[in-house]
């Protein structure tokens, strides 16, 4: 019997990819792998190969769903038998590292931002306050820290004098077998096809711009598939008559659903500002995603992105978000579409999730010897 794992998380397990790679990479070390999440009126139903509990709670948001949460998590932690604790970002830290204290056991602690620059609480003082007294006092201790690039690492170094393992949210190696066509998915044959995937298409992310751009356009349709605190915004915007047909919502999907969709695209892109210091060194897996599809990426001048975009000649980086400029930038992207879709898929041969998180099996091979 494997040693006993469980990675806690604050969402509903149903699309967070990322700790669904990490939970499948334990597995195939040997580990028995537990993961815990929160249950929403609108999760839908949930079916993995390893354990998942999902807490139902009386609240979804604001202070009182983080004080329920870390309650339950806690007790849940402290009465459930493991050999090691994992938990994803500052909002489960807390409840993680009191029952590793109490029970003696290792703690990983996987941050996937630089937790205290998110702009939901750089308005809001004492909810900064708070979470910024609970890193002080644990990240100091912790021994093994994961982060998702090295300009977050470096952020962390300079906080904390500690050094960080990267392992950027990068896709499997796992080939799609079976890809759609265009026609499967209602897809027009007779246009260029632009993306905009993810669970962040949020205020300051450039998908306005986008759409306005999208209007100039007479041969374009953008296909935005996630959620996001601006897609109300999108959707009413998508209702004038100089968009009429040429913004497709799709929503929240499975990952391997989305997928099918970013394969039949001709661009994906990714226009994060530099208006907070996570978006300016933001890495999102989305810009891995396309070039797995093998589309090229239009992206906006931020040093993470703009590096590996450059380094591995995908796509086409942006410096600003003039309407003019994206959509010149989205019709380079489109002209050289066969090279740097190429160059994308030979790419993530060689950085692929599976090399990335041999760093976090190895550190779990010396724990569980």
């Amino acid at each position: 019997m494997g040693k006993k794992v469980i990675l806690s998380v604050t969402n509903d397990l149903v699309f967070d990819q990322r700790v669904a790679k990490m939970c499948n990479s334990l597995q195939e070390i040997g580990c028995e792998v537990t993961l815990v999440g929160r249950r929403l009126p609108q999760s839908p139903p949930i079916s993995r190969d390893y354990k998942t509990k999902r807490m139902k709670l009386l609240f979804e948001r604001g202070a009182l769903f983080y004080a329920c949460f870390n309650i339950r998590l806690f007790w849940l932690l402290l009465f459930a038998k493991a050999d090691i604790y994992h938990s994803n970002d500052l909002d489960t830290l807390l409840p993680n590292y009191l029952v590793s204290k109490i029970k003696n056991k290792p703690l990983i602690y996987d941050t996937h931002e630089y937790f205290l620059g998110v702009p939901e609480i750089q308005n809001r003082p004492f909810v900064k306050k708070v979470w910024t007294s609970i890193e002080r006092f644990i990240f100091p201790k912790l021994k093994t820290i994961i982060t998702v690039n090295h300009s977050i690492a470096d952020l962390y170094k300079k906080d904390y004098g500690k050094d960080l393992l990267v392992v950027r949210n990068i896709p499997t190696r796992k080939e799609v077998k079976h890809i759609k066509r265009r026609k499967d998915l209602n897809m027009p044959s007779n246009k260029k096809i632009v993306i905009l995937q993810g669970a962040g298409i949020n205020v300051d992310r450039g998908a306005e711009e986008l759409l306005e751009a999208i209007a100039l356009s007479r041969d374009i349709v953008l296909y935005i598939v996630g959620t996001g605190d601006v897609l109300p915004v999108l959707k009413q915007r998508a209702t004038k008559p100089d968009l009429k047909d040429k913004v497709i919502f799709i929503g929240r999907i499975p990952y391997e659903e989305m997928m099918q969709y970013t394969f039949n695209a001709d661009v994906g892109v990714t226009l994060d500002k530099d208006t907070n210091i996570n978006y300016r060194f933001s890495l999102p897996n989305k810009i891995f995603d396309y070039m797995k599809a093998g589309i090229p990426v239009l992206a906006s001048n931020l040093k993470e992105v703009a590096n590996i975009v450059h380094t591995y000649e995908v796509g086409v980086v942006i410096n600003n978000h003039s309407l003019e400029t994206i959509l010149k930038g989205i019709h380079e992207a489109i002209a050289k579409k066969e090279l740097y879709g190429a160059n994308g898929k030979k790419a993530i041969e060689t950085i692929s999730w599976d090399n990335d998180v041999e760093k976090v099996k190895n550190v779990y091979k010396n724990l569980i010897q």
